[in-house]
């Protein structure tokens, strides 16, 4: 048992919604109690104590929506690549490069987008995985690297009939063999969505197989109306709007997560609103691709979970926080709305998605809740409460300012150092994947 303290204490539980120098006592896996340094020092005097050193003890960040097979593209520049439409950027781009992961690229890609997490206070994602190039097993190596690091993860491969029958029937094959591995080895850290590209990539015959493969056991994790094509293709081939098509195949549903929903329309939303499916923005790549702005404030009015991702564009979720702040406004014409929808997306309804895939309280420090817990190396020059935390998350912090975080009870990182992980030798293992990869792409050694 331990105690983190000596800090600024941010619970987003409405009992002890702050305390100017406080922190948390964990047991295992669970927060044991809450409460002043001094209350917790006292109540248990034998337990270990890790100093916040003065800075904000909040709750481990969660990541609705990412991709690990886009973690070695870091400063990679594909020879005559120049994207001029968002089917461009992904045909050039996204899909070049997983059409070259191997299992051991995937590892080293995993591994990369892990020590980001880490360093900034992420412990829960959402993953949507490709890796066209070798897929049985491309699940399992991100799971193993998923318990090297210790951040909880809710995978699944993105089927796609962009390359054929063969690696459709895989990607779906991946799904199934992942999901029986959750089922027979549960434990609050590693959970099973069921994954598929976008529409305009999958058939109905391919969406009948994935139904049946799945068998009701989890939600889906699907990309939906990112871009135009999506919805023309739908249109055009089924006579259906894209959430329609899912509705057709019975994919909507309490636990499946729609990532992006940009050209969703109004009845496309009562869709999404009577069947309690989730939406996840994902605003800095929507905008690097230039596909548009979700229209976050209408599906929320409506009552729709929405949650907040990044898309792998970064991993920092308080970045992606300030970005769906502004992009709401802008694209509302309007200075004063947004700010309680972005906050709830990351604060509140991440965890709630979250909640429904691990079965552990996340996103708020209280007893019985996960012990997934950060410090930020913040030092407000203004008052600071909780009163206006949101203000000093949206304009003061960065997920760079991460300077310990534990999920799981487990120690990860102390004071920006990591615990227990060779981090010389890891970047070496992804830097040597980067350049066969990179290589591969441009025909040529790095």
């Amino acid at each position: 048992m331990y105690i983190l303290a000596n800090g600024r204490l941010i619970t987003r539980d409405g009992a002890v919604p702050c305390l100017p120098d406080g922190g948390v006592a964990i047991d295992g896996a669970k927060i044991a109690a809450v409460g002043t340094t001094a209350e917790l020092k006292e109540k248990y005097p034998a337990a270990e104590f890790v100093d916040a050193k003065g800075g904000v003890i909040m709750p481990g960040l969660v990541n609705a929506h990412t991709h690990i097979y886009s973690a070695l593209a870091r400063g990679l520049s594909i020879d005559g690549f120049n994207p001029t439409s968002f089917y461009e950027v992904l045909d050039g781009q996204w899909w070049n490069i997983d059409r070259h992961l191997t299992l051991a690229g995937t590892r080293a890609s995993a591994d990369a987008l892990y020590l980001d997490c880490i360093r900034q206070g992420v412990t829960t994602i959402f993953d949507h995985h490709a890796s066209f190039g070798e897929i049985p097993g491309s699940l399992f190596q991100i799971a193993e690297s998923a318990k090297t690091f210790g951040i909880r993860s809710c995978l699944c491969y993105e089927v796609s009939d962009r390359d054929g029958e063969e690696k459709a029937e895989q990607s779906i094959q991946e799904n199934r063999d992942w999901l029986d591995y959750c089922e027979r080895n549960p434990g609050g850290m590693l959970a099973a969505m069921f994954g598929g590209h976008a529409l305009f990539t999958i058939s109905d015959r391919t969406f009948e197989k994935m139904v049946a493969a799945n068998n009701g056991r989890t939600g889906f994790h699907i990309h939906v109306s990112e871009g135009m094509n999506d919805v023309y293709d739908s249109l055009q081939n089924y006579g259906r709007r894209p959430v329609q098509r899912l509705q057709d195949h019975g994919i909507l549903g309490p636990r499946t997560i729609l990532g992006h929903c940009i050209h969703v329309n109004t009845a496309e939303m009562e869709i999404i609103r009577a069947t309690e499916t989730m939406c996840v923005n994902n605003p800095e790549s929507n905008m690097s691709n230039a596909v548009g702005c979700s229209p976050v404030l209408q599906l929320m009015q409506r009552g729709i979970l929405v949650g907040l991702g990044t898309d792998a564009y970064t991993n920092d979720m308080l970045e992606s926080l300030k970005v769906a702040l502004a992009i709401q406004r802008h694209n509302a014409c309007m200075p004063n709305v947004g700010w309680g929808e972005v906050t709830a997306m990351l604060f509140r309804n991440n965890p709630a998605i979250g909640e429904k895939y691990f079965g552990v309280p996340l996103g708020r420090l209280a007893p019985g809740a996960a012990a997934d817990v950060i410090v930020m190396d913040y030092r407000p020059f203004t008052p600071f409460s909780d009163a206006n935390i949101d203000g000093h998350m949206l304009f003061g912090m960065t997920g760079r300012q991460c300077q310990t975080t534990i999920c799981n009870g487990k120690l990860l990182m102390k004071d920006r150092e990591l615990v227990g992980i060779d981090e010389e030798a890891v970047n070496a293992h992804i830097l040597e994947e980067a350049r066969k990869l990179w290589g591969e792409l441009n025909h040529c050694q790095y």
